[in-house]
Parts: C-alpha cells; structure tokens; sequence
C-alpha cells in the first residue's frame, strides 16, 4: 500500500520527535533518587540482591537507589504497584519467578488479572538459583526419603512456609509435593525472612528457599538439607542430591532480575540497563553475593526477556498440570 508524501513526512517528523523526547529525558535523568520496589519483606532473595545492588547502581546514577519493601499476596501488591508507577525511570523493580506465575495462577483459579506481564520491560536478570529444601537441624529427617515417608504416613500434618499462593517458593515445594504425592499444610508469609524464621522458630516443619537465602543458618547448623530442585548437584553443595537423582522429578529456580514499568522510554531503558550492568561487578555486589554463595548469571534485557518467554512456557505447562493449588 502506497501512502501520500505528506503521511510518510508526518510520521517521520513525528519518530523524530519521539526520539528526540526519549533523548532529552534521558539526558536528564535522573532528577530524583530511584525507588526500586521489592515485592517482599526484609530478608529474602529479592531483598538480599537488590540491596547491594542499589549501591552500585546508585554510584553510575549520581542518585541514591532506595529501597522500598512491599511485601504481600505472594508479591502481587508491589509488582502491580510497580505496573502502575508512572514510566519515568524513576522507579524499577526487583523480582521473582512470581512475576510469571501469579498471572498463570490467576488464569487457572478464573480470578481476574492481577497483573500481566507485558506491564513491565525487563532490564536484566542478576542470579538463577535452584531453590533447596531445608528443615531444622535437630529434626528426625536426615534424608529426604525420611521427610517423604512421614509426609506420606501423616498426610497434611507436615508444615512448610512459603511467600504465599502461587509465590515462588509455594511453586518450588508443589512442584516436589507432586512429584512425591504429598500433601502438607501450606503456611505462606509475606518475604523470605519470615519464611525462614518460621522454620527456625518451629512453626513450621520445612521450607524451600536458595542456599544463599539460608547460607548463615546452614552454615551455623541450624538448618539441614535434605534435596535441591536442580538438574545437577549445586557445585557449592556437592553432598546435597537433587530430587530428581532420589527418583522426584522436578526443577525450579529462583531468579532475581530488574524490571521497569513498560512504557519508559527506551533511552531511560538504556540508561538503567548501563546502570545495573555497573552494579553487578560493583564489590558490593559481587562480594555480598559472594558471601551468601550465589553466583552471578547476568543477562542484559534482551537476553533476559528470551529467557523469560522461555521460563513462561515451562512454568505455564507445570501450574497448567498441577492446577489449581491452594
């Protein structure tokens, strides 16, 4: 189809408009300190990454990086917040696989959208860690065939925490309670540190969570792990079996990455990507992550959103075969 001279003059003038507003804001960005939501409370994965994060982050930007926590309904609350914020580049987020799996859950419970994930533009992903599953040290389960055999003896008896309804360490222990056929009392809570300190406290009887979420207590002896949901053994926990070599097929992993809303301009995109790319290598970066034995495995946003198209389709035909879990 052939258009008019005076279309195809309008709608190059107005591309260049477009670009050069993109390039202006860019240039003044930012004005303000950057707000980066995690969806949480204090003391799980998401928080533990974006807070040594921000410093770096905060050093390329010439503006303090702040954390705001807003923890609640499996991370629905602070990621539809952040779906909502206006698209300036001035606030971003830090997420977890429930950023997939809360849409598909709402789809498979007929709830109405909480989100969609075309709300946001990924700007990179920081780590992708298979989650374990941990008990008390002083618990009678040294093995996870022990753990499975008395779940099965005392069906919904057994205890586990999690971040809430289709969250992603709910998502992580379904997967293994299928794979086992167990059934056990779900607890969820808000963030992964009260996740842990229910645990630790003995209100509940397991969780599933990252090894660097739980490096402290594995290594102080409080916690003990009986499985990881890999497909390979952790090379930092070599005498940790996966379920799925103990005869439980089943994977997951729990992914830290940045999101922006989706309509920031591609210049402000760009400039956050240079500035979380700068915060990866920054030390205090690289030397907490070290500490809490979670390996970097950065992609930048266009590898990152391969990747997430790729871990939607896995997770879509999991929840799909599992369905509605409560």
């Amino acid at each position: 189809m052939k258009f008019a001279p005076w279309i195809h003059t309008s709608l190059s003038v107005l591309a260049l408009a477009t670009a050069v507003a993109s390039t202006a804001h860019a240039q003044g960005f930012p004005e303000r300190p950057i707000t980066m939501i995690v969806p949480f409370t204090p003391g799980g994965v998401s928080d533990i990454t974006a807070r040594p994060l921000a410093i770096g982050m905060g050093a390329n930007l010439g503006q303090n990086v702040v954390i705001d926590n807003r923890g609640g309904a499996g991370g629905a609350i602070g990621m539809s917040a952040t779906a909502k914020a206006r698209p300036d580049g001035h606030t971003v987020m830090m997420a977890l696989p429930s950023i997939i799996t809360i849409p598909i859950s709402d789809r498979i419970s007929g709830r109405a959208a909480t989100f969609q994930m075309d709300q946001f533009k990924p700007i990179a992903r920081l780590t992708a860690d298979p989650t374990v599953l941990a008990v008390r040290a002083e618990s009678k389960w040294n093995t996870l065939a022990d753990f499975i055999r008395d779940a099965k003896a005392q069906p919904g008896k057994l205890s586990y925490s999690s971040s809430g309804i289709y969250g992603t360490t709910h998502v992580a222990m379904e997967i293994l309670a299928n794979a086992a056929g167990l059934q056990m009392i779900h607890a969820p809570f808000s963030g992964g540190g009260q996740q842990i300190q229910a645990l630790l406290a003995g209100q509940v009887d397991a969780t599933m969570q990252t090894p660097g979420a739980i490096a402290a207590h594995i290594a102080s002896g409080k916690l003990r792990l009986l499985a990881a949901m890999s497909r390979d053994r952790i090379p930092s926990l070599p005498d940790v079996p996966t379920a799925r070599e103990l005869g439980h097929d089943g994977e997951f992993y729990l992914w830290t990455g940045v999101f922006a809303p989706v309509a920031t301009p591609e210049a402000v995109v760009n400039r956050l990507r240079a500035a979380v790319k700068d915060g990866s290598v920054h030390p205090s970066f690289t030397q907490a992550m070290a500490a809490q034995r979670t390996p970097i495995q950065y992609l930048d946003s266009d590898d990152f959103a391969r990747f997430l198209q790729a871990d939607t389709r896995r997770l879509d035909a999991v929840l799909t075969k599992m369905g509605k879990i409560e």
